[in-house]
């Protein structure tokens, strides 16, 4: 992370440390992390459910786009996968941050 790029990366994780702190239902907590990225520059963003073809959130994905893709893994567990705009450290970070929430969303346990 370097330049510009470190704030952005900075901001945003912080936005996503704040939202997944306060909790909530799964899918709320879900939108509201990849809202907090888009808005700070990190773009695009999206996650996809393991084992569902759909999509909870996120822009389009640009065909052009240099993103990361990193599992969401929890419990040892693949649970779903994090594709964003940025450096792998970031996406993993998140990624971590969110598994939780993935898995209750995953599971049908979404509150």
């Amino acid at each position: 992370m370097s330049g510009s790029n470190s704030s952005n990366y900075a901001g945003a994780l912080e936005a996503v440390e704040r939202i997944v702190n306060r909790g909530g239902n799964a899918d709320d907590v879900l939108r509201a992390t990849l809202e907090a990225l888009r808005s700070r520059g990190i773009s695009p963003a999206q996650l996809q459910l393991a084992g569902k073809d759909s999509l909870v959130d996120g822009l389009a994905m640009d065909e052009d786009a240099d993103v990361i893709i990193a599992p969401v893994v929890y419990r040892g567990s693949e649970v779903g996968s994090l594709e964003l705009a940025a450096d792998r450290v970031f996406v993993e970070r998140v990624a971590t941050l969110i598994s939780p929430y993935v898995v209750r969303l995953e599971t049908g346990g979404g509150r």
